[in-house]
């Protein structure tokens, strides 16, 4: 199974952070019970074809058990683009593809579909989190259904993980941040496909909306 992508925050994005709040974390712990780890779009249709997200998913499930056992949520988050042969997000199947490949992203993204599923080497459990979202971020009021799933419980922290880096993931992140919750994304327990996709995704989130941290060092923040 291929690794994991390495990731190194660059020397330039570490001098500007330091220079505009004087620490690299903006964060150093996570209360357990207001902290989710948010799992996006590890689902069947995405995650086959890309070797990188395959790899991450030992370090989704450590994390998962990791949360668990200190009091914190799990939340998985699936990609639903259609219901019923309909699209979810006109826009985006009409402008952004050209019509087979709207149909195969429609279709296959719709509940009931075989790749509307988890991989099926992830670790669900009965009392975690499942939410659905239409668009890239799993935090637009109406477009998903995580918020309302993460008040109920209280949750002020997550943890983002999945797939891909640098778009719903990193997308997601700046979107938490802007709601106010506190966010951190874990290098090593996401992916994209191209190692350059994955990079840029941490280092603008590292400037503005989060920490990047590796998984071990977020389960040590789980105090």
């Amino acid at each position: 199974m291929t690794e994991p992508a390495p990731f190194e925050m660059p020397a330039y994005v570490i001098e500007r952070v330091m220079n505009k709040r004087g620490r690299l974390r903006v964060f150093e712990r996570f209360e357990p019970a207001r902290t989710a780890l948010v799992v996006i779009d590890m689902q069947a249709f995405y995650v086959t074809d890309v070797p990188p997200a395959v790899a991450i998913i030992p370090n989704i499930n450590r994390l998962a058990r990791a949360f668990r056992a200190k009091g914190a949520s799990v939340a998985w988050v699936k990609m639903t683009a259609g219901r019923n042969g309909q699209s979810l997000w006109p826009l985006y199947h009409e402008r952004f593809f050209n019509p087979a490949n709207a149909a195969r992203h429609r279709d296959n993204l719709t509940p009931g579909a075989p790749g509307h599923e988890l991989h099926p080497d992830l670790e669900p459990m009965p009392e975690d989190i499942q939410a659905e979202k239409s668009r890239f971020s799993a935090f637009i009021p109406g477009k998903s259904d995580l918020p309302e799933k993460l008040a109920e419980r209280g949750i002020t922290n997550v943890a983002i993980v999945g797939m891909l880096t640098n778009f719903c993931c990193e997308t997601s992140a700046r979107d938490a941040m802007m709601l106010d919750y506190h966010v951190a994304m874990v290098s090593d327990a996401n992916a994209a496909r191209y190692d350059e996709d994955h990079n840029i995704g941490f280092t603008t989130v590292f400037q503005s909306f989060g920490d990047v941290v590796t998984v071990d060092e977020m389960i040590g923040m789980l105090g």
